[in-house]
């Protein structure tokens, strides 16, 4: 299955419930946003309803296109068709999939090599650069335009998933998709400073009490930090912490693999795993060694047990697999 058959059921249905992974990020976020537009477009009717709240600083991109949170009244939702984007395993859009209770068709979008295959109608391309790069193809099959507040929406997914465009996953077509949405008035500045030029001070300081914490592994090839539950609490961040402690991590000389463990608020025998790669180590298949996956450069798992020996053996099996390249 594929891109036709995505098409054929957007065609054949008419009510949509779309939603993408918990704790939405920019993809997750531009895809749904940029579907619901298609849609309408369309002459149809969507509904986004996440389980997490939009993000601090991406409420720029949701203009008059509300996101619905999870609540009591999801359940009273109507639609015939349930659509999950950026999302390798139906259980990752947390509770909201429940809501299908009728047991409507799903039409699953994403772009993980480590996707289940949990739909439907599957269309799984893990060459796209993003879910939003996958929406934009839509786009163009079904001969839609895409709107202002769309580009706007899609931009900020390849952006952010390509890491604005550093990531071997930015591939020639993505670049011109980008001209594209450029073209119908996105301000590049506005967006990359609203998403990366926009932590609040509290947020430093607590960054600035991690990076200390810095550890390294096998000849400096592995960099790694942990989060506990009780910084997190303390510190109450409004921004993703990880993901600006695995953008320091990959900035430095010779570090192949950055981890982060972090401890889950409210489970502190949950530990949440985040894994990048510059290329070297395929770490979708070390996440995947643990019950996780995503991409070959940034996946991740969740264990159960003791921060400190779960380290221990995750560093284990990255060093494994660094000295086999």
């Amino acid at each position: 299955m594929g891109l036709n058959e995505v098409c054929a059921a957007i065609k054949k249905y008419n009510k949509f419930l779309i939603t993408a992974h918990t704790s939405p990020e920019g993809d997750a976020l531009g895809s749904e946003l940029g579907f619901y537009s298609l849609i309408k477009s369309l002459g149809k009717e969507g509904t986004i309803i996440n389980e997490d709240k939009v993000p601090y600083g991406y409420d720029f991109l949701c203009g008059n296109k509300p996101i619905q949170l999870l609540s009591r009244e999801s359940q009273s939702v109507k639609f015939d068709c349930f659509v999950a984007l950026d999302c390798a395993d139906l259980k990752r859009t947390g509770e909201v999939y429940k809501l299908n209770k009728f047991n409507q068709p799903i039409l699953n979008i994403d772009h993980h090599i480590s996707n289940q295959k949990f739909g439907d109608i599957n269309w799984v391309d893990p060459q796209a650069s993003s879910c939003s790069e996958m929406v934009f193809k839509l786009y163009k099959k079904l001969n839609q335009k895409i709107d202002k507040d769309s580009a706007l929406a899609l931009y900020t997914g390849m952006m952010t998933d390509t890491g604005s465009f550093r990531y071997s996953n930015t591939s020639s077509f993505t670049l011109k998709a980008v001209s594209e949405l450029l073209k119908l008035g996105v301000n590049v500045k506005e967006v990359y400073r609203n998403t990366y030029e926009n932590i609040p001070i509290n947020d430093i300081k607590l960054l600035l009490k991690l990076l200390p914490k810095i550890k390294f592994y096998y000849k400096s090839k592995i960099a790694s930090f942990k989060i506990s539950d009780e910084l997190m609490k303390a510190g109450k961040p409004s921004v993703d912490i990880a993901d600006l402690l695995l953008s320091f991590g990959r900035s430095i000389k010779g570090v192949e693999v950055v981890v982060i463990f972090k401890e889950n608020l409210g489970n502190k025998n949950e530990v949440r795993i985040n894994l990048r790669s510059q290329g070297k180590a395929d770490v979708n298949k070390i996440a995947a060694f643990f019950g996780g996956g995503g991409h070959k450069s940034a996946s991740g798992c969740t264990l159960t047990g003791n921060i400190e020996k779960i380290e221990k053996i995750v560093i284990a099996k990255i060093q494994r697999v660094l000295m086999q390249n």
